[in-house]
């Protein structure tokens, strides 16, 4: 694992903006914070390529050119990130992930993909770009692809053939160790450095000592909408790998106390002048292929990464930056889900399009900007989806008491006077007028004259003051019509609304049932009980 975890975090400190020896110190507390307060026996803790982009796109944008002040500042965001995490922990609101749905976080990791390889084609091609969205990067690169530096791409290139050799043939070999063993090696062989190759640099050695950033009050105001958007992104693609592996070994996971491990393990590393991390989805896999089954793990690689920083990091110095390139590109390889695009575009094209919003909202506005703009998108498809909700008139199955569908089930009987609906959402203020109107419809539609509407409640697990609102306008509305409102199987929190609004004293509790067949047998006159003929 320290195998896997020293060179990944080295070119994931490249990817978040900072020195290299800043993600060796953004590794060591997280993997021990994790191992003492974390549910999942597997989960690395950990730099993670989707969170370290979304590092940059928050901090670059405040830091101007000032490096002491960018690694300052991603410190902070590490440090209010966790303890938003922690809050959210505390206050049990594990469940905010589910904002984060399915196709939003397919775009995102596919969108981070491109995001990363397009982001390295310029060190890959010994090129300077300068940062900007994936399209006009793609521009200034088609621009500058005659400037090519020849050795710098061959190094790059040759890496990158390696690592993907390595995954397909000899897929336990640590491949990020093995080129950048490799590359430290030709490039002393060979001088590669005269060669006009770009070398790491020297990395600092020791352990860091933890302190809090120095920060103005300004600056730490400016770090918390996107630390809030980090904690809930981040938190979720930990739990997205956390969840996986619980599914595949048969353990169960906590989700609220993984949101508070991830803060504790977010705060270690922003005091060691760290960056936020995640649950590293490569490294958990490893850690499961190799028979990783406790958090020993994780406290073995944390004391590897701390004898690096203390004896190693002489020789980082030569490794070639086309190399960590390359390592960063195999990485970004593996964050695409063309089979989850595939799918999605094959099951929903309504999911398929907010996916794709996500990605190239990722890839040209930012990435948090990018997530924020496809959740509003969900949300708002959910509520038009909600708004307009499945209704039905039941009818009861010959011999049962069991109500179905009479749209979808024909062999149901339908009773003379009667009219029985369902609507299958909960009654609120944004599809209450649509709750009347569909009632009034089902009442205009029946086959008699209707003398009772029964509103099978079973399927409405809420009910705030604008549906009940609703309920008493269609109750008076139908009454000087002559027909009369019955409400049946309303569960008890609903239930409670109707009694504190006083809906039930003004409908009288009689036209209360705990299911439709009482009601039925209740509201039936004994000469017209038998069914409709169909």
């Amino acid at each position: 694992m320290a195998a896997v975890a020293v060179p990944i975090a080295i070119a994931y400190a490249q990817l978040a903006g900072v020195p290299p020896v800043y993600g060796l110190y953004a590794s060591l507390l997280p993997l021990v914070a994790y191992a003492l307060l974390g549910s999942s026996p597997q989960l690395i803790m950990a730099p993670d390529g989707a969170t370290c982009a979304l590092v940059a796109a928050v901090v670059a944008p405040l830091a101007g050119k000032d490096p002491a002040h960018y690694v300052a500042l991603t410190s902070a965001l590490a440090i209010i990130g966790g303890i938003f995490c922690v809050a959210a922990g505390l206050g049990g609101l594990g469940f905010l992930t589910n904002f984060l749905a399915r196709p939003i976080l397919t775009g995102y990791l596919n969108g981070i993909a491109i995001w990363i390889i397009s982001g390295q084609i310029g060190t890959l091609f010994g090129l300077h770009l300068e940062p900007a969205g994936f399209f006009r990067l793609i521009w200034r690169f088609l621009g500058k692809v005659g400037e090519t530096h020849l050795p710098t791409l061959a190094v790059g290139l040759a890496t990158l053939a390696v690592l993907l050799l390595l995954a397909r043939f000899l897929p336990k070999v640590p491949g990020p160790l093995a080129v950048m063993v490799a590359g430290i090696i030709c490039s002393a062989a060979f001088g590669l450095a005269g060669h006009g190759v770009k070398m790491l640099g020297a990395i600092p050695a020791g352990l860091p000592v933890p302190a809090i950033p120095s920060l103005s009050a300004g600056d730490w105001q400016s770090l918390v909408a996107g630390a809030a958007g980090l904690a809930l992104i981040s938190y979720a693609s930990a739990m997205v790998t956390a969840r996986g592996f619980a599914a595949k070994n048969h353990y169960k996971i906590d989700s609220n106390r993984e949101f508070i491990a991830l803060g504790v393990a977010d705060i270690g590393a922003g005091l060691l002048q760290g960056f936020p991390i995640s649950g590293a989805d490569s490294r958990t896999a490893m850690n499961d292929s190799v028979g990783g089954k406790t958090q020993v793990t994780g406290l073995v690689t944390a004391l590897m990464l701390a004898l690096t920083l203390l004896f190693l990091t002489g020789p980082l110095s030569g490794l070639p930056m086309p190399v960590l390139a390359a390592v960063l590109i195999k990485a970004a390889i593996g964050l695409f889900d063309i089979k989850g695009l595939t799918t999605l575009r094959r099951v929903s094209h309504k999911e398929f399009a907010v996916c794709m919003i996500t990605l190239l909202g990722v890839i040209t506005v930012g990435v948090l900007q990018g997530v924020l703009v496809a959740v509003a998108v969900a949300i708002i498809m959910l509520l038009a989806k909600s708004s307009r909700p499945n209704d039905a008139v039941l009818g009861r199955i010959p011999g049962t008491d069991t109500y179905l569908d009479s749209a979808a089930h024909p062999e149901v009987e339908l009773f003379p006077g009667l009219v029985i609906y369902r609507f299958d959402a909960g009654l609120l203020f944004y599809n209450a007028d649509h709750f009347k109107a569909r009632a009034w419809a089902a009442i205009r539609n029946a086959a008699t004259p209707v003398r009772d509407l029964v509103v099978d409640a079973e399927t409405m697990p809420l009910l705030d003051t604008t549906g009940v609102a609703a309920l008493d306008e269609l109750r008076s509305e139908i009454e000087r019509q002559g027909i009369g409102m019955t409400i049946a199987a309303a569960k008890n929190d609903v239930r409670n609304m109707l009694h504190l609004s006083g809906f039930i004293a003004r409908v009288g509790p009689e036209r209360m049932f705990v299911a439709i067949e009482p009601a039925v047998q209740a509201l039936c006159r004994e000469e017209t009980c038998k069914a409709l003929p169909k």
